[in-house]
């Protein structure tokens, strides 16, 4: 990818959330985001800014005992999926994740590493780190559809390479 990776510091939950909808702001399906970090790092709150600023007013609810929660949405259907508690790679199957890969799909993924191969692709890796103040994001584009991304967002939002 032409796009080197993005580097940027929020302050706290607030922050990850407005910075989940300007992310929103620049998605288009099929999208298969990977959130990736240590607990508490703050995924459920990007994907929540992310689910909010494509125009979802309900209750946001972490997946973490449902794996999957759907959203639809105005031009796309979002899936917040989490395996923090997935057991085997396997279990994948018997979720339906095949049925829900279609083009006004947006995955956001975390802990897309106990999903093994039996993931989509990502398009877009995001990394969240324990900061002092805040957290660091680094984002990596895996695709054209990533770069894309990346490009538009250091467009819109300081940002370091």
């Amino acid at each position: 990818m032409q796009c080197s990776d993005l580097e940027i510091d929020l302050s706290g939950p607030e922050a990850q959330r407005a910075f989940g909808a300007r992310l929103a702001e620049v998605l288009r399906p099929p999208c298969v985001l990977f959130l990736e970090g240590e607990l508490g790092t703050g995924k459920t709150t990007l994907t929540r800014g992310i689910i909010e600023g494509l125009g979802y007013s309900g209750q946001v609810r972490s997946p973490t005992y449902t794996l999957i929660e759907p959203y639809e949405l105005d031009g796309c259907e979002l899936y917040h999926c989490d395996l923090y508690r997935l057991a085997d790679p396997d279990e994948l199957e018997y979720l339906g994740m095949r049925d829900l890969l279609h083009e006004r799909a947006v995955w956001a993924i975390e802990w897309p590493e106990r999903g093994a191969d039996l993931l989509p692709r990502p398009d877009l890796r995001i990394r969240l780190l324990h900061r002092p103040h805040g957290r660091r994001l680094i984002l990596s584009a895996l695709s054209s559809s990533g770069e894309s991304i990346c490009l538009a967002l250091r467009s819109i939002t300081n940002v370091s390479s």
